[in-house]
């Protein structure tokens, strides 16, 4: 926020009119003359301006909109996607009623949002992200559209009642597949944590420097 002072016209009005008064009404032809129309003015000018203060506003300054954050075409690609799920499945879950369906529809979108942003983190997990968001997802927001649709009926009839069950049985294994996916996506990292800390141990034996040495 920017103060800004805007100083008051008064003053330069309360001068203009002082000279044009007193030149209507005393003389002005003698030195003297001038001297008291100037110090007639200066007091009138000195009340001027505590009358006629500087007004101080503050403006609002625009905050710069940050830059986007890129991560390089198939990541970006996948981000985008993943958010435009999440944005889809979020929608739905303010529109389903059942308490337990928007529970499992919380999960479904915590655990997407971790696997796309396992994305910027492993490149080398892109195509198996790639697979997930072509398939599961698209399938996933098909189920709940049609959960969504069926319950806004307000009736309970076979096929309506039969394959909402059916639905809600599917985003339980939806939930545990999705975090199956994923805990697969870290094969690699735990793979190469577990090279890290055998490499570790080994230096660490060759230096003598390993727990058991020191018994």
């Amino acid at each position: 926020m920017r103060e800004v002072k805007k100083k008051s016209v008064g003053p330069i009005y309360t001068v203009a009119s002082v000279w044009l008064l007193y030149a209507l009404f005393f003389p002005l032809y003698e030195l003297w003359h001038f001297i008291v129309a100037i110090a007639v003015t200066g007091i009138f000018g000195f009340i001027s301006t505590k009358i006629f203060k500087t007004k101080i506003t503050y403006v609002e300054e625009p905050v710069p909109e940050p830059e986007p954050v890129t991560y390089g075409g198939e990541v970006d690609s996948i981000i985008a996607e993943g958010q435009l799920a999440i944005r889809e499945m979020s929608r739905l879950r303010a529109s389903i009623k059942d308490l337990g369906v928007k529970a499992k529809i919380d999960e479904l979108m915590m655990v997407t949002d971790k696997i796309v942003e396992d994305a910027i983190h492993d490149e080398s997990d892109v195509p198996q992200i790639k697979r997930f968001l072509s398939y599961y997802i698209p399938t996933t927001i098909k189920l709940l559209n049609a959960y969504d649709r069926m319950s806004d009926q307000g009736i309970g009839g076979k096929n309506i009642t039969g394959t909402m069950q059916s639905i809600e049985e599917m985003l339980d294994r939806s939930v545990e597949a999705y975090k199956k996916q994923l805990d697969s996506l870290f094969e690699n990292q735990a793979l190469d944590i577990e090279t890290d800390i055998e490499v570790m141990n080994q230096m660490l034996r060759r230096e003598g420097l390993a727990a058991s040495d020191f018994k």
